[in-house]
């Protein structure tokens, strides 16, 4: 059975150091949060990835803060026992660390998230300590970023160079070094090869969550329209469907359609006025 304890930031190096993978899913909704939750999810993510997933944007890029922390506050009212993180949006932390003081402040204090997650390694490090330095749980995100997708040239697999370059192998080692010295709690890999993430997460104390980075790292993350096959559209070789919704949501509007225009529906028991009703 499920273990009904409310999951905290110290829980997830409690789970790498027994040995437990940590699961997360991202979040954008009171519905499916309540269900995921309810499932036993470990962590629930306002991903910024809501502008491609939600608002049908192509990139991550146009998402707001106050998007964020609008979607945030849904997640957090149907959330008892999982972690909530909010993701920090484009330019949110990235003009200056009082800036982003000021931006993860507000998905606390607004959002109701527990933590935040950036994107970015070496350069945010000193950003990723002055939100630490004032008990702002800071969650790691590096290798394939998706708002670093104009650099990258698209959503491109990283790692597979070697050297200190962006996106290179020793880099991305350096990267995940300085994220857990600069006090960030977990660290995201995506879109890295399997042994390289291998060697990251045996290489640093803090849990690794991996998505597109093999079985290896601490946990698993998924976006959650990807898991559950909402999408009509690409959907990443990394990502594994659990299920069919979008065919099944097409499946009951077309019936619905259909019972409209026959005038079956509504039927007696679903009307006011009748015997019984």
């Amino acid at each position: 059975m499920m273990n009904q304890a409310k999951v905290r930031v110290p829980d997830l190096a409690r789970m790498k150091a027994a040995g437990t993978p940590i699961t997360m899913l991202t979040a954008y909704d009171f519905a499916f949060a309540k269900i995921f939750d309810e499932a036993g999810i470990d962590v629930l993510l306002i991903g910024d990835s809501l502008a491609m997933v939600v608002q049908g944007a192509e990139s991550t890029l146009p998402v707001t803060v106050d998007e964020i922390i609008y979607h945030a506050r849904m997640v957090a009212r149907a959330r008892k026992r999982a972690l909530v993180v909010a993701d920090m949006p484009f330019l949110s932390f990235q003009v200056s660390a009082e800036d982003a003081l000021r931006n993860a402040g507000r998905l606390l204090k607004e959002g109701g998230a527990e933590a935040v997650k950036l994107e970015g390694g070496i350069f945010v490090a000193e950003t990723v300590a002055r939100l630490t330095r004032v008990d702002i749980p800071v969650m790691g995100h590096i290798g394939l970023t998706p708002q670093s997708v104009h650099r990258m040239g698209g959503h491109r697999v990283q790692g597979r160079r070697e050297g200190r370059g962006p996106g290179c192998r020793e880099r991305l080692m350096e990267d995940a070094r300085a994220i857990e010295q600069a006090g960030a709690f977990a660290l995201v890999l995506e879109g890295i090869p399997a042994p390289l993430a291998r060697e990251i997460t045996a290489g640093v104390s803090i849990p690794t969550i991996g998505i597109g980075a093999g079985p290896d790292c601490d946990g698993q993350v998924l976006v959650m329209h990807d898991m559950l096959g909402l999408s009509s559209s690409f959907v990443p070789r990394f990502a594994k469907s659990y299920a069919n919704l979008a065919q099944e949501a097409s499946g009951a509007a077309t019936a619905y359609i259909r019972e409209v225009r026959e005038r079956s529906f509504p039927g007696p028991e679903h009307c006011y006025g009748f015997k019984g009703a």
